[in-house]
């Protein structure tokens, strides 16, 4: 996925109101952007750090910009716009980048299921049947660390769409959980137990009853940012 026109650099001076950040162009500008992650953030930001943004034209924004890539306290770099992720994915489905997930005959966005009322990121037909997969944003890393972690703070929902996901596995469909690695850096995935016991239980209760688990690292700069290398997942700590 390209940036087109390559992303902006500037001086991060301070997130707040979860939705806006405040940042310092090299000419000495200061803007006000919106900040697409709901998240906590955790080690993914630092006031004074580098952020990368996209600036919009469009006259019916409240606010210039969206904030895409951050410098992480360990000098990384991460994708803080989740909503980039199934974009990466999707592309990265499309051009064969999963192995696991290759061969599919036709692709469907936020399709209704489960009894939850949940919707699925996306959903593949094969000839033996469709697949289900669910895509995660991680950009959690710790210091000293080459393994990154999700979530970044307790997910009600997270934990939802595993309950979902192993409902289909038990009824012999399959399902699959996906992480997207937006941090450089990383070498595995695990699950935050720290942070979110719940969801580390759940995601564990769902592989016991058949759901695959993948993680994929992205490649991140300025001017893209490409899902490409498969990652290991460690399920226990």
């Amino acid at each position: 996925m390209r940036f087109d026109p390559p992303l902006e650099r500037a001086r991060l001076l301070r997130r707040y109101k979860r939705f806006l950040a405040d940042i310092e162009l090299d000419s000495g500008e200061h803007l006000t952007i919106h900040c697409p992650n709901t998240g906590s953030m955790l080690n993914c930001m630092r006031e004074g750090g580098q952020v990368w943004f996209s600036r919009s034209n469009d006259p019916k924004r409240k606010l210039p910009g969206t904030w895409e890539i951050s410098e992480t306290p360990q000098g990384r770099l991460a994708c803080v716009n989740t909503g980039r992720a199934n974009a990466l994915v999707d592309d990265a489905l499309r051009a064969g980048v999963i192995a696991e997930l290759a061969g599919f005959t036709a692709l469907r966005r936020e399709v209704a299921y489960g009894e939850e009322g949940s919707r699925i990121d996306f959903r593949l037909e094969f000839a033996e049947g469709p697949a289900y997969v669910e895509v995660k944003s991680v950009t959690l890393g710790y210091p000293d660390s080459t393994v990154a972690a999700f979530p970044d703070a307790v997910t009600q929902r997270g934990a939802k769409h595993l309950r979902e996901l192993a409902a289909l596995a038990r009824q012999g469909i399959r399902a699959v959980q996906l992480y997207c690695v937006n941090l450089t850096g990383i070498e595995a995935v695990r699950p935050a137990e720290e942070i979110d016991a719940a969801y580390a239980k759940a995601l564990r209760a769902a592989v016991a009853d058949g759901v695959e688990v993948l993680a994929y690292g992205a490649r991140l700069d300025a001017e893209q940012i490409v899902l490409e290398r498969r990652l290991p997942v460690l399920l226990n700590p």
